[in-house]
Order: C-alpha cells, then sequence, then structure tokens
C-alpha cells in the first residue's frame, strides 16, 4: 500500500496523511491517532529515507545491551520489547537493538548520535553507579530510564516500580504470619532495581527486631539453575528458613524444584513469594498451590516507557517525567503461618 492509496482510504488529502505520520503538530490529535492506527492495520510504511529527508528524523528507538549478558533470550527484557515496540510501532516509529559484539556499548551510543540512527534511546537494567546517562546527555540524545540509578530522581526521565516498597510488604506479610527465618533469592545488586529490593526486605526484618542473615541471602543471574541451587542450600541448612523471597518467576521455578526434592510442603513447611512480571508461560495462578506474588506488568512498562520517550521527543524542552508505580502483592496458596518446630 502506497500513501495514495492509505489516504483514499481514510478519506483525507495525502499531505494530510503524511503530516500526521510524520508527527507535525498542526494535525490534530484525533486524526493522527487515526491514521497511525489505519496505517498499522493495513500495513502502511514509509519511504524510511524520503522520510528521513522530510523530517531531519529516523523514526527509529535505539536498545544497547553488553556483550556479557544474554538479554536477548531474557524473558523478562522480551515482554518489555514487546510492549515498548508494539506502541512504537503505532506511532509509526521502529524499533533498533544492538545486543553484544566486540563494540564498546559506549561506542553504540556514539555511533547513533553522529549516524542520526535513532531519536531516543530507552536505557534499561540502570546500575547503582551508571555512567551511561552523563554520556547521552554530552551526545544529546533523548532517553528515558527504566528503572532509576541508585536513589536519584532527579535531572534525567525515568519510569520504575516500587521495588523497595514490594518487597517490604511481602517480607513484612510473612513476619506477620510467623516466619522469622526468611531466605531472600535477589537479582545482581549492582542494579537497582535488586539493590531497592533488598532494602525493603532488609527493613522489614529490622522493623520487627529480626537479625539480617547473609546465609540466607543470595544475589545473582535470575535463572531457574540458581533458584534449584540456592533454594536447595538453604533448605539444608539448620535452623533452615521457613519462608522464602524471591525475584523472579525463574527463580521460583527452580525453588519449587528443590522444595519437592526435599519433599517439603509448599506453604505448609515452606511458604514462597516471587514477583510476577505477568509472563505469560509463567502463570503464578496456575501453580500448584498457587504463587503468592507481587505483581507488576513488565509488557504495560515497556509500552509506558515508549508513550515516555516519544513525547519526550516531541517536546525536547518539557518536563522531564517521573514516575514510580506502585506494586500489587496477591495473597495465594504459597504462603501459610509458620510451622512450629
Amino acid at each position: 500500500m502506497n500513501l495514495k492509496e492509505l489516504a483514499e482510504r481514510l478519506g483525507l488529502s495525502q499531505t494530510t496523511v503524511s503530516r500526521a505520520l510524520n508527527g507535525y503538530p498542526e494535525v490534530g490529535e484525533e486524526t493522527r491517532r487515526r491514521v497511525i492506527e489505519q496505517a498499522h492495520k493495513l500495513g502502511y510504511r514509509p519511504n524510511a529515507h524520503a522520510r528521513r529527508l522530510a523530517t531531519g528524523r529516523s523514526h527509529a528507538i535505539g536498545y544497547v545491551f553488553p556483550s556479557d549478558r544474554s538479554i536477548i533470550i531474557d524473558p523478562i527484557f522480551s515482554d518489555f520489547i514487546a510492549g515498548a515496540s508494539d506502541y512504537q510501532a503505532m506511532q509509526g516509529y521502529e524499533t533498533l537493538l544492538h545486543a553484544g559484539g566486540q563494540e564498546n556499548e559506549m561506542d553504540v551510543y556514539r555511533r547513533y548520535a553522529e549516524m542520526g540512527l535513532v531519536d531516543g534511546i530507552i536505557v534499561q537494567a540502570p546500575h547503582v553507579d551508571d555512567e551511561r546517562l552523563g554520556l547521552l546527555d554530552r551526545l544529546g540524545l533523548p532517553y528515558v530510564v527504566h528503572g532509576r540509578v541508585n536513589d536519584s530522581e532527579e535531572g534525567y526521565a525515568w519510569m520504575d516500580i516500587d521495588n523497595r516498597g514490594a518487597f517490604h510488604k511481602a517480607a513484612r506479610l510473612l513476619i506477620d504470619l510467623g516466619h522469622t527465618r526468611i531466605g531472600l533469592l535477589n537479582g545482581l545488586e549492582n542494579l537497582t532495581y535488586a539493590w531497592h529490593r533488598r532494602q525493603g526486605y532488609e527493613q522489614a526484618l529490622l522493623d520487627r527486631g529480626l537479625g539480617v542473615d547473609p546465609a540466607i541471602m543470595f544475589a545473582g543471574l535470575m535463572t531457574e539453575e540458581n533458584g534449584y541451587r540456592q533454594a536447595l542450600r538453604m533448605l539444608r541448612l539448620r535452623p533452615r528458613p521457613t519462608a522464602l523471597l524471591m525475584s523472579s518467576m525463574m527463580m521460583v521455578s527452580g525453588a519449587l524444584r528443590a522444595v519437592h526434592e526435599l519433599n517439603l510442603t509448599v506453604g505448609k513447611d515452606v511458604s514462597l513469594i516471587g514477583h510476577d512480571d505477568g509472563l505469560p508461560f509463567l502463570n503464578a495462578e496456575g501453580l500448584v498451590p498457587s504463587l503468592t506474588t507481587t505483581t507488576s506488568s513488565i509488557r504495560a512498562a515497556g509500552a509506558r516507557v515508549a508513550e515516555l520517550l516519544l513525547a519526550r521527543i516531541e517536546n525536547p524542552e518539557g518536563e522531564l517525567p517521573h514516575e514510580l508505580w506502585n506494586v500489587d502483592l496477591i495473597l495465594r496458596g504459597s504462603t501459610g503461618p509458620a510451622q512450629r518446630s
């Protein structure tokens, strides 16, 4: 389908359709939305070279990941990208993904800026001390961070979930059920989200006068294998933890294998809580027993971060967005009162 055919379908002039697709401000928002939705539905793709010449934009959003991370096969990353890409496509933007290779991550950003390959960047997995933001500021590339850098909330655009509050609520629930030895299976704690989760967990223990025991804490890659090995190690300790709090459904899957191997009963001998990103193939409600979770949709987060970035591209002098989403705690069958020994 070409521009003329699309315009005829919509009953609009080719000029109006072209301006709607290219973000010209004189086109009304309702018209722009109708044009973009129909273009997406009918499979219209504008000539990228002509569009770039007309607008001075690439109409692409960039994602850059270092070679030492297997994030391309990470289901959480994949669902985030799906949400972001769906929204970007509806707005006429492509997704440019650089994953791995020998090129330094910071050099990729420089190349993107020098060659005008992208109009903006979504920064994933921010570190407690993250150098990427300073470079992007110097390059003049608009960006939005999915997460936060340390406890800093000013000077950059971000959208995050309340990881600290979520794990504080989850640990407090377990303490209210009588659990005094609660294991933590966490992500890499140089990443802000995992560091915040540990803080929430530790603060809940300290609030109730309970000590923090490093022997029942783990920080590392959130894989099924780590969930299995670390849960098995912790549950073999004496005294063992009577509850486990985990940062991903992948770790939950491994922990369940360890619990069954030790002939323990979930919800009775050991209570489990995991963080659920709403992945379609890891359904917390479908487990037996169903899993108590802290819950926030990673796909919805992807769509929202993309929306915030496109708004920044359209209005680079606008106010920097700061969004902190609450996280739900859903009580199900995997948690119960601590067993008296």
